[in-house]
This record gives structure tokens, sequence and C-alpha cells, in this order.
């Protein structure tokens, strides 16, 4: 019965085809890369190969993620800077009102340990925290933009906010 429900959900995707279809090849997924609005409201647009990670490891014990984008720069975000990058609704807001994050609270230890990431298809991760919290979609666009390393923290011309001082940490 599970099989005959999986092969007729993936018929219809057309990657297993019945006896009577042939597969259908695999496309190639574009790789949206929509243009940034910061929270100064400044928008970028980076070039694709800038938000493509090419190698993606999260180090729970170090309380770390890293990523190797397309065109060689690396990014290392601390777990605490990670959870104040949290763009979910719950955290930021959401119809003009405020999120929690907004608050400015004190994070606690399960707040800021990283207990697994996964991708979410081709343009972000989505990081689950040891609270419980796994509703945060981070768009690979962000990540680069928020990338903690001293050239890019450089290049931000804003004054430092609590959230951007953290993304190092």
């Amino acid at each position: 019965m599970i099989a005959r429900h999986a092969t007729r959900l993936t018929g219809r995707l057309g990657r297993i085809g019945r006896a009577d279809r042939s597969p259908t090849p695999p496309r190639a997924v574009p790789v949206h890369n929509p243009p940034v609005t910061s929270a100064r409201g400044v928008s970028a647009t980076y070039p694709p190969e800038s938000t493509t990670p090419v190698r993606i490891h999260a180090d729970r014990a170090a309380g770390t993620l890293e990523i190797e984008w397309a065109d060689g720069h690396g990014s290392t975000f601390g777990a605490v800077g990670l959870r104040w990058l949290c763009p979910c609704a719950y955290c930021r807001g959401e119809a003009g009102l405020p999120g929690w994050l907004d608050t400015n609270p004190t994070l606690t230890p399960d707040q800021t340990r990283l207990v697994d990431v996964h991708l979410v298809g081709s343009y972000a991760l989505a990081p689950s925290w040891a609270d419980g919290h796994h509703t945060g979609y981070y768009p690979f666009v962000l990540l680069r933009d928020r990338c903690p390393c001293e050239a890019c923290t450089a290049g931000r011309s804003s004054p430092a906010t609590p959230q951007s001082r953290e993304v190092a940490t």
C-alpha cells in the first residue's frame, strides 16, 4: 500500500513513471537570486556564484556554520549570531508588528545551540535549535549579505546593531 502510494505520488512528479511511461530526466533547477533588501533599506543584487554554496558544514560541538561560496569566499557564522539573524515571522515580526528578537532578549544556551541544519530547495538553509525553534529559512542571499568576515563587515556602511555585532560571535 505504501509503496503503491509513493509510486503514484512520484509518478505525478515525473521522477518515477509507471511501467507504461518512461522516467522523465531530472531538470536543472535555476538558482533564484532576488535582490536583498537589508534592514538599512539598501537593495543589493549579487552575482549567482557569490550566493551559491559549494560546501556547507555545521559543527555542532563548536557552534559554527561554515559556508564556502562558488566565488571562493568563505563565511563562518557563530550560533549566537545565526540565531540573531533568524528571519522567521515569530523572530522578525509580520504585518508591521515587531518580532521577538526586536525586543532584544537575552538568549539562553538552548536558544543558541545548533541541533541540525536542512537544505530548503536550492535557495536556503533551515537550522533547528535546541529549544525546538525551526521555522526560520535563511536564504543564501541573506547569509552572504550578512557574512561576518572582516572584509564583508567593513563593506557594510551601517553602524553596528546588536544583531550585526552578534553575527561574529
